[in-house]
Order: C-alpha cells, then sequence, then structure tokens
C-alpha cells in the first residue's frame, strides 16, 4: 500500500506500508492491504506505520483519512 501524510506546509511522509495504525474520532482503527474505501475524521494521537516489519510512530493533530484502491491519503493539521 502507498501511504501519503500530508500538512498544510508540507508532504510529511510518503512511502509503502505493511500495515497504518490510525487514531480515528471513536477509536484506533488499523488500515491493511485490500482495505475496503473509507473516509474518516482523526483526533490527536499517534500513527503507526509498518514498513518491512519494523514500526514508526508519527505524532499528528487532527484530520481526515481517505483509503481507496491501496492508497492511504492522511490530511492533518500538523505531524511530527
Amino acid at each position: 500500500m502507498t501511504l501519503e501524510i500530508l500538512t498544510p506546509e508540507k508532504k510529511f511522509f510518503s512511502g509503502d506500508a505493511e500495515s497504518v495504525m490510525l487514531p480515528g474520532a471513536d477509536g484506533k482503527f488499523e488500515i491493511l492491504k485490500d482495505h475496503a474505501p473509507l473516509i474518516s475524521s482523526l483526533k490527536e494521537g499517534e500513527i503507526r506505520i509498518r514498513q518491512n516489519g519494523k514500526d514508526t510512530s508519527v505524532k499528528i493533530k487532527s484530520g481526515f483519512v481517505e483509503v481507496l484502491n491501496n492508497k492511504i491519503n492522511v490530511m492533518v493539521e500538523g505531524a511530527a
């Protein structure tokens, strides 16, 4: 899957991912390959990205995620 994390200032992250754990407004949820199309709001928290068997964490402010055809677009107010 392809993951992009965008802030108003820049493209924060772009790359392939095996799985992505997101802080949804109603709780955490995970995106895996061939996930159904989805649009969801995100609350401030942490995104966990699994690449090549290793996890990376990104702290985010609130935003939205769109999942379509194995592409995950995350649009957030800020990321670190």
